[in-house]
């Protein structure tokens, strides 16, 4: 029942402890807060400062007048504490106690004005500086943490009672009770009713932004955490997917997706099973690190979609995530692009990475597929499968990028293409018309792998 009954009034708890990063996300938040705060007090005290010099001064010239100095102090307090802030080693009993000393000082202020102006002290409950003790306590919500609006508001409560106290105990015959409101309005006479008002009306504003703040606080823990899970999941996942789901109307949910013409090319390095028996798994890491990085350059130079990686192979997509009506032709593009990068370079110590490619075109159904409790963007259909089937070929022909018939018309005429014939692809009844890229048609160089130049035109 209680908990039921806390998670009503201040929401939902937090399931588990944050990380460290995101606690630390949340302290600079606080931070940053809290020089905000430092900034809005050296405006106000400044504001008092103005209004000090346009109000009425007293008569008599040789008065000592408090205001100025209790101003004063309060500008220095205000400066060492933002000077302190932007150093970042504000510690939290100094906040509370800063906090505290901020009321006071208000309070101090308040109670210079019967001495300012030679009047008794019930003169000063009816000052409308005490306003501004409600701007403290809003402040004080600015760093999510409610701790420090209970400390502002139970100060101020506590003070403006121990001002009702002075003013009563005053032996005047001129800061005597009364219940008549409009002689309390009109003379130096106190009504209790009204002083109790302010009092409670400073407890409930305490109250209700502490309450506001937890909720705050509860769903800003939560929002933070999740956009970091966010930011950190969609370097696992291309960010096109990523806005696809934080845009969806709905969740996803299994077979989301959708049938589109699209293009589809897979990569895989030549002799990297003989490569990685050569190599200890901590020389092979930063050999595909370095690989990957290099390939998805140009990936995303031409528009595609990281959609899978299998070891050293990937699944690249085009008009799958990202909308691209040239996709056959940048297809093309990225294969040729990914043959010049591992021609040009050497990865990890030296080795050189051939990369054999295989595209096709057709249409296929792009979306989300698994159990609601997982799932996994994909494209998946025959067309996929061919594309695959293609990157394997390449073992047969000699070859380093395939594309099928639908690939190349669907392209233009602007690519060097070399018919490979109707070439059996495993899993298919029906042969594919396979031809052989190599360049472009305007007579762009491409540079030479294992000394065979890959320059060519149609004849």
């Amino acid at each position: 029942m209680w908990s039921s009954l806390a998670a009503f009034v201040f929401g939902q708890p937090v399931n588990r402890q944050p990380p460290v990063r995101i606690r630390e996300t949340i302290a600079h938040l606080q931070v940053q807060s809290e020089i905000l705060i430092g900034w809005v007090q050296l405006g106000l005290v400044l504001f008092f400062f103005t209004l000090y010099t346009l109000a009425r001064k007293p008569t008599d010239p040789m008065q000592f007048q408090p205001v100025p100095w209790v101003l004063g102090a309060y500008l220095a307090f205000t400066v060492v504490r933002l000077l302190l802030a932007y150093r970042r080693i504000i510690a939290a009993w100094f906040l509370a106690g800063s906090v505290i000393i901020d009321v006071g000082l208000l309070m101090l202020l308040i109670y210079s004005y019967h001495i300012q102006y030679l009047q008794p002290a019930a003169f000063y409950l009816k000052a409308p500086t005490l306003l501004y003790v409600f701007l403290f306590i809003g402040l004080r919500t600015l760093r999510f943490d409610p701790i420090y609006v209970l400390v502002a508001g139970l100060s101020a409560a506590a003070g403006w009672a121990v001002m009702v106290a002075i003013a009563l105990a005053e032996p005047s015959l001129t800061s005597r009770v009364t219940r008549d409101y409009g002689l309390y309005l009109t003379s130096n006479r106190i009504l209790i009713g009204a002083e109790v008002d302010k009092i409670i009306c400073i407890l409930l504003v305490t109250a209700v932004l502490a309450v506001a703040i937890v909720r705050a606080r509860r769903l800003l823990m939560q929002a933070v955490t999740d956009a970091t899970v966010a930011q950190d999941l969609s370097r696992f996942v291309a960010p096109e997917v990523t806005n696809h789901i934080v845009g969806a109307d709905r969740a996803i949910e299994p077979g989301h997706g959708e049938v589109k013409m699209a293009s589809i090319l897979f990569t895989d390095i030549e002799g990297f099973s003989t490569l990685s028996e050569q190599m200890s798994p901590h020389e092979l890491m930063p050999l595909l690190n370095a690989y990957f990085s290099a390939v998805a350059e140009v990936i995303d130079r031409y528009g595609g979609v990281i959609t899978a990686y299998n070891g050293d192979a990937m699944m690249i997509g085009f008009n799958t995530a990202r909308p691209d009506p040239e996709h056959a032709a940048n297809a093309l593009r990225t294969a040729l692009g990914i043959q010049q990068v591992v021609s040009e370079r050497r990865f990890g110590d030296g080795s050189r990475l051939n990369t054999r490619c295989g595209i096709n075109t057709g249409l296929l159904a792009a979306g989300a597929i698994g159990t609601d409790e997982r799932l996994l963007f994909t494209v998946y259909g025959d067309e996929v499968n061919i594309a695959a089937r293609l990157e394997q070929l390449n073992k047969q022909f000699a070859t380093y990028v395939l594309a099928t018939e639908q690939t190349v018309t669907a392209a233009g005429d602007r690519f060097v293409c070399r018919p490979m014939g109707m070439v059996p692809v495993r899993g298919r009844a029906e042969p594919v018309s396979v031809y052989a890229v190599s360049g472009y048609l305007d007579g762009e160089y491409l540079p030479a792998v294992d000394g065979q130049s890959r320059h060519e035109r149609k004849p």
